[in-house]
């Protein structure tokens, strides 16, 4: 599915909540949740700030959206992430009823730049088999989503 002004506006907040994030002190990533085009909620990376190693951002991201808006809020919503999620990430927003993930950072490339431990799989990878679908879209906008994870 090729994307389209809405996917690039959607994606280009959760970069900007990535900026945010490493202002902050943070992991530079944010994310994005949309339901029919428009963007409902914004959350950011926290899990230096809070000591917390499940801070993703788009698990703070289901959390903070699913107390502020209901849990239906997120059911067959797009999450938008400034970078691939990982495994974690991706299961949590599959029990959350997700069903269309856009990233924009690919895995390799977010690796090469940060480091750090890998699970080894890609988002896609882990939802390929699940039930519901989950839609799995990217890379959108890799130049402006790297250039926040290249800059200290």
């Amino acid at each position: 599915m090729p994307f389209d002004h809405e996917d690039a506006r959607h994606m280009r907040q959760a970069i900007d909540a990535a900026r945010q994030a490493r202002a902050a002190g943070d992991m530079p990533f944010g994310a994005v949740l949309a339901r029919g085009g428009k963007a409902v909620w914004t959350s950011r990376n926290n899990q230096l700030t809070t000591a917390d190693c499940t801070g993703h951002a788009e698990v703070v991201l289901i959390r903070e959206a699913a107390q502020a808006l209901g849990t239906e809020a997120l059911r067959g919503a797009t999450v938008y992430a400034s970078g691939e999620p990982c495994a974690m990430c991706a299961g949590a927003m599959f029990w959350a009823g997700i069903s269309r993930i856009v990233y924009g950072a690919p895995t390799p490339e977010m690796t090469a730049v940060l480091g750090g431990p890998s699970l080894g799989a890609r988002c896609a990878e882990v939802l390929a088999a699940a039930q519901p679908a989950v839609a799995v879209e990217g890379p959108l906008l890799v130049d402006e989503a790297m250039a926040v994870l290249e800059r200290p």
